[in-house]
């Protein structure tokens, strides 16, 4: 063992619920397209294993609904968390709140939530607006499952309504999860969000997106949390664990790749885009640094890289992250149930680790 973190972070792994889960990235295999039965074994195994948290992703065109995914696993799990990604805007705040705070009864207390705020199927809004949009929801959302009246008249909600009679086991909201690098997203998650969600990176420039994100929430009195969402590729040796990510891509058709990136309706936001800039400044093995590697983002929109290596290696990056001020982690790896048995057995052990409980600063609009 090579590092142990003096602060508990959250583990969380991730439920492959939009078709994204492979053997041999950009090559589909029905057995694992997203499904009831194939995402329940996902999150099951998390469970087992005893991950604080799961991610169930959301997307219109592909995968199955993630609100009903985890109203089905409620009762199946006993301690995993559940981060339901929502996106702004596909149902009416008052609703929204009441479905939530139904979901939250129904796991116990387990329920927090991914705020989501790309565009709706058919719809394109520019950023400022589209982020604006996700601020009101945030606030009016925070202030019905806090148990308050709201009377609230902005750009995009317009609503004089008491919460709805069910609440959450607490009374209060689940914490709000929330990611984007663009100035309209920065500003929104410094308003709203609770932990700040952060796509892989170099070190230097976590820190560099941390030491904003802390001024601009700071700048309206308010704390956050940070998130860091990547993949892992975690064996024995280290040489193992690059010939596994090696033959990850051994059978991607550069084009079939570029077609699955741009499926995803956030596939032109400024974090996608970051993305793409560190697979570019990757050496031609696509490491960008000694244990991250950039090659899942040849076949994948959004989080485009992974923590790869030995077991030792890869406890001892989740704590030079943890160092850097990451509070939780959403890992996954391909295919989803393999890895997370992988990860579970050779570096989860390693890892002082338990869910996120601090009490949210209020959202600010």
């Amino acid at each position: 063992m090579t590092y142990v973190n003096t602060s508990p972070v959250e583990m969380a792994w991730f439920s492959a619920l939009c078709d994204d889960d492979y053997e041999f990235l950009g090559v589909p295999d029905d057995e694992l397209r997203s499904s009831w039965n194939h995402c329940r074994n996902i999150v099951l195994t998390a469970d087992r294993y005893g991950f604080d948290n799961v991610l169930l992703p959301s997307g219109y065109a592909l995968g199955i609904d993630n609100t009903a995914f985890a109203a089905g696993m409620a009762p199946l799990t006993d301690q995993i968390r559940m981060l339901l990604a929502v996106r702004c805007g596909e149902l009416v705040v008052p609703q929204m709140a009441r479905q939530l705070a139904t979901l939250d009864q129904m796991l116990q207390g387990r329920l927090t939530v991914n705020i989501i705020s790309s565009d709706l199927p058919g719809e394109t809004l520019e950023s400022e607006p589209r982020y604006r949009r996700s601020t009101e929801i945030m606030y009016c959302l925070r202030e019905l499952l806090d148990r308050k009246r709201v009377e609230f008249h902005g750009d995009f909600i317009d609503l004089e309504i008491d919460p709805p009679r069910i609440a959450t086991e607490t009374g209060r909201s689940p914490l709000f999860y929330f990611g984007g690098l663009s100035p309209a997203a920065r500003e929104c998650a410094a308003s709203g969000a609770d932990v700040f969600l952060m796509w892989p990176d170099t070190t230097d420039k976590v820190l560099e997106v941390k030491a904003d994100m802390d001024a601009r929430a700071a700048a309206k009195g308010r704390h956050l949390k940070y998130g860091w969402r990547s993949h892992v590729i975690v064996r024995e040796t280290e040489d193992e664990a690059r010939a596994a990510a090696a033959r990850l891509l051994s059978k991607l058709d550069a084009a079939e790749g570029e077609a699955i990136r741009k499926r995803s309706l956030d596939s032109a936001s400024a974090g996608v885009a970051r993305q793409a800039e560190l697979r570019e400044s990757a050496g031609d093995d696509g490491f960008v640094e000694r244990h991250l590697w950039t090659g899942v983002g040849r076949a994948r929109s959004g989080a485009g890289a992974a923590i790869v290596g030995d077991p030792d290696q890869v406890a001892a990056k989740i704590g030079e992250l943890a160092a850097a001020g990451i509070d939780a982690f959403i890992l996954s790896g391909y295919p989803h149930a393999a890895e997370c048995d992988l990860f579970a057995r050779y570096v989860l052990p390693q890892i002082h680790h338990g869910r996120l409980e601090f009490e949210p600063d209020p959202v600010v609009v």
